[in-house]
């Protein structure tokens, strides 16, 4: 989980492991391949984040049926747990409705890494609940590493492994869950470290 104030830098670090800036090779590797270099890496690397303003008049059944290589099995599994309509028209469809379909088209592939930016803040709570949990499956069966930066702490405390936090200009904290600070939920924390981050001179 990566946390931290707003513009501290958290969807730019993950737009740099998903290889969208150019950097030098040794700076940033993914699976032991430089991240922006190594292009096979965008088949089992997603970035899912950023507004998503597909609204053209066409069918999810319409999007699916162009995409190949896809395994039934696991696009039915996607589709059940975010529950998406494939009659759905993306003209017509709610923010949280449209969030769901763009989170379909990538987590109905095999991946080995996904980051995600904020992409639950459009999800009702059912949702987002049912989203988390196959999630934390994906990790636990599969071994996909989950990158996820959010401001919605709510059931993450037991969620995530690790956490990460970003201040201006540093990583404060990587680490196992375990090994934050005890005594203090993990919103306090946060906000701890965020107002200490605002003091003048500090850091």
């Amino acid at each position: 989980m990566l946390l931290g104030a707003n513009g501290v830098g958290k969807s730019t670090l993950l737009r740099l492991v998903a290889g969208r800036h150019m950097i030098a090779p040794e700076t940033i590797s993914v699976l032991g391949r430089p991240a922006f270099q190594d292009t096979s890496l965008a088949g089992e690397v997603a970035f899912l984040g950023g507004p998503f303003p597909f609204s053209a008049d066409i069918s999810v059944a319409e999007i699916l049926s162009a995409r190949q290589g896809i395994d039934p099995r696991r696009r039915a599994r996607v589709m059940e747990v975010l529950e998406v309509d494939p009659a759905w028209r993306m003209h017509r469809v709610s923010d949280g409705q449209r969030r769901r379909v763009q989170i379909l088209l990538d987590l109905e592939r095999s991946l080995s890494v996904l980051l995600l930016d904020e992409v639950t803040a459009d999800l009702d709570v059912l949702s987002r609940a049912d989203l988390l949990r196959f999630l934390r499956s994906e990790s636990e069966e599969r071994e996909v590493t989950i990158l996820y930066a959010t401001h919605v702490l709510d059931g993450l405390a037991d969620w995530a492994t690790h956490l990460a936090f970003l201040s201006p200009g540093r990583l404060r904290f990587f680490d196992r869950i375990a090994a934050a600070p005890p005594g203090v939920s993990l919103r306090e924390l946060c906000e701890r470290w965020m107002r200490e981050d605002r003091r003048p001179g500090h850091g």
